[in-house]
């Protein structure tokens, strides 16, 4: 299946787009990206459950919108994801850290989410996780077989 997205959150605030002018609206626009419907095999598992879900059974140029709860998206915000990370782990990298920072680790992407004299704090939930996430979707194209 071919289909445009824009991923909003509640409150209208677009994260997420595959068409150029919603994300020059929303001053997400990136030159480097190319702005084209995505394509996934449904219910293979390449996009979260919730919106898998939705676009089962859509018709091409069938439109929708959607409201993804937490669990059916990026899930909940998992506390042991948050760790204290002694801030000589940075000082040996050359890193100086700071709030908002991503970093990259053996156990995947972090946010910084705090500094301290002694210690950063780092969280490992995805951005999205916690969050219920609201999308308009558009078929495109569907390929059957």
């Amino acid at each position: 299946m071919h289909f445009h997205y824009t991923g909003k959150f509640e409150n209208g605030e677009i994260f997420d787009t595959s068409q150029e002018d919603a994300a020059r609206e929303a001053g997400l626009h990136n030159p480097q990206m190319s702005y084209q419907p995505l394509v996934v095999k449904i219910g293979a598992g390449h996009i979260i459950k919730g919106l898998d879900d939705a676009l089962l059974g859509m018709e091409e140029g069938e439109e929708k919108e959607v409201t993804i709860p937490p669990e059916g998206g990026y899930g909940p915000r998992r506390p042991e994801l948050l760790q204290q990370v002694p801030m000589g782990a940075f000082s040996q990298q050359g890193i100086d850290p700071k709030e908002g920072m991503l970093i990259g680790t053996s156990q995947g992407t972090a946010v910084v989410t705090g500094v301290g004299d002694d210690y950063v704090e780092v969280d490992f939930n995805h951005p999205l996780a916690g969050k219920t996430l609201v999308f308009e979707v558009k078929v495109k194209a569907i390929e059957r077989g």
